[in-house]
């Protein structure tokens, strides 16, 4: 999951309607608002900590 250039790729892949409401405001937090947008990121460890959280909504890639 590591990116050469410091950054990832975070992907919304299944919605936030049945799931807890923290992860649903941690989706938000990393900017994903629909199914299939895309957002680029800072790979940092905040970051990385809330892509765990709510991994089983999102599709990582290196950036």
């Amino acid at each position: 999951m590591a990116a050469a250039n410091g950054k990832l790729r975070v992907t919304l892949v299944k919605g936030t309607n049945s799931c807890r409401a923290d992860h649903r405001q941690t989706v938000r937090g990393l900017g994903l608002k629909r199914i299939s947008q895309t957002v680029e990121l800072v790979d940092t460890p905040a970051i990385r900590g809330m892509v765990d959280k709510v991994s089983y909504l999102v599709k990582v890639a290196d950036g």
